[in-house]
């Protein structure tokens, strides 16, 4: 499926089918997903990954319970703005993903995204285990509600 623009994410909600948020990292990937309005990002889990096979089948069946119509991808851009390395192979894994679940997709801005959650759990007091938990799920909710906000202006 194709990448897609915000425009089309509305199109997405207008089906009644939700997006997915996901924070890929090299060990885990967190998973968020809206709700059926499009207002907020709720975190789901964090799969840890395994072979790339075996991760698409779990995502596949947690698309299809949630009824998810759009995966999006955080990218970690450098400060500058500029794409190095990790965000290559975030994009080489949303194509192999693309290829197995053939959902349209989008890419957020995430600079930042995990430096934000993790100062909010520091926060709220939580322990260094518990963080690690929910970090990833979390970061995935925060990168997937700042592109929920941003569709509601335009």
């Amino acid at each position: 499926m194709p990448l897609v623009t915000l425009p089309d994410l509305k199109e997405i909600f207008a089906k009644r089918q939700r997006l997915m948020g996901l924070d890929i990292g090299t060990k885990t990937i967190g998973l968020a997903v809206s709700d059926g309005l499009g207002m907020g990002a709720s975190p789901m889990e964090t799969l840890m990954r395994t072979k790339l096979g075996k991760d698409c089948e779990k995502l596949g069946k947690l698309v299809k319970d949630r009824q998810v119509g759009a995966l999006i991808y955080g990218l970690p851009r450098n400060m500058d703005g500029s794409e190095g390395g990790s965000v290559q192979r975030i994009k080489d894994t949303a194509a192999e993903i693309d290829i197995r679940l053939k959902l349209p997709f989008f890419y957020w801005d995430e600079r930042l995204s995990t430096v934000a959650v993790t100062r909010t759990l520091l926060e709220e007091d939580m322990s260094r285990a518990k963080r690690a938990e929910v970090v990833d799920a979390r970061a995935a909710a925060y990168i997937l509600q700042g592109v929920l906000d941003r569709l509601r202006h335009i």
